[in-house]
């Protein structure tokens, strides 16, 4: 194994450039975007607020009650059962629907706009 390291002749700097490429490979491919994901979770976590659809990690689907930042907890109505959830236990948050249907009739008054001009 050292003469692997070393080579026959001593000193082998192709192994070292290997090694570096592989790492770089691993970061580039496993580490960043994993990283990224998780920014991305973390942002969706922290514009939750009352009234928007969850999905937790185990599957329940529930609307929140409240959210506590202070101490990380969710609480979910699920048909009248009041559950309290880990913020980290919230796989994904969907807006509700009077603010979807707010920002299509945002989008539509901007495109008659654009359409009279």
């Amino acid at each position: 194994m050292a003469n692997f390291v070393l080579g026959a002749g001593g000193f082998n700097p192709s192994f070292f450039v290997i090694l570096i490429l592989m790492m770089a490979m691993m970061y580039f491919m496993v580490m960043r975007p994993q990283k990224k994901q998780q920014q991305k979770h973390q942002e969706m976590v922290n514009q939750m607020k009352k009234g928007d659809a969850v999905i937790t990690i185990g599957g329940l689907h529930g609307v929140i009650d409240s959210v506590n930042t202070d101490t990380k907890i969710v609480v979910l109505d699920c048909d009248g059962v009041y559950l309290k959830f880990n913020l980290s236990a919230i796989r994904t948050v969907t807006p509700t629907a009077s603010e979807a249907a707010t920002v299509v009739e945002e989008e539509t008054v901007e495109e008659t706009k654009e359409d009279t001009k």
